[in-house]
């Protein structure tokens, strides 16, 4: 589960979030994402229903772009009219899809546009002291190993971190 923030654009959805997705989501499987965390959708929907005059997409524009509330609310005609028109039952199933929207993406905008890929060597396959692999003096360090961690600096700091541990080995090797 991840919390960054999405971004809605032209050409689908990006930002953290997705970035953070993109490191597990295979291809054809369901992502799930709740448009409003943290929030009590259905207390928000009902109090609005008892006082606001706005139609339910221009209440709806206040949780996520207004692009998205409006085209969310023209797939069902319950959805198409002031909030205060609305049944509670029509805004408890607003509530429910809101918070657990399931989409399936149709795809990536693939390797030439990656921040993060997965696999590499396997780190089993080398030394967790000197990054050496079973082949003698050969050495593996960086985004060619297969780590990979989340958005935020991690893969840095373990390319830096193994680049370390190798040149530690390496002036020991030579020094020593």
């Amino acid at each position: 589960m991840f919390s960054e923030d999405l971004l809605f654009t032209h050409r689908g959805l990006s930002g953290p979030a997705v970035l953070q997705i993109s490191s597990f989501w295979r291809e054809g499987q369901p992502v799930r994402v709740n448009l409003a965390p943290g929030v009590d959708l259905p207390a928000l929907l009902l109090r609005a229903k008892a006082t606001s005059k706005k139609l339910i997409a221009n209440e709806l524009a206040s949780l996520v772009p207004s692009r998205l509330a409006d085209a969310w609310a023209s797939q069902d005609p319950a959805l198409q009219r002031p909030i205060s028109e609305a049944t509670d039952k029509a805004l408890l199933a607003l509530a429910q899809r809101l918070a657990d929207w399931e989409l399936v993406p149709t795809g990536s905008e693939g390797y030439k546009k990656a921040e993060v890929t997965v696999g590499g060597v396997d780190t089993r396959d080398l030394s967790s002291q000197t990054m050496e692999s079973k082949q003698p003096g050969l050495y593996f360090i960086g985004e060619v190993v297969d780590v990979t961690g989340w958005l935020g600096g991690y893969n840095f700091q373990w390319a830096w971190a193994s680049g370390f541990a190798c040149a530690q080995a390496l002036a020991q090797k030579i020094s020593g």
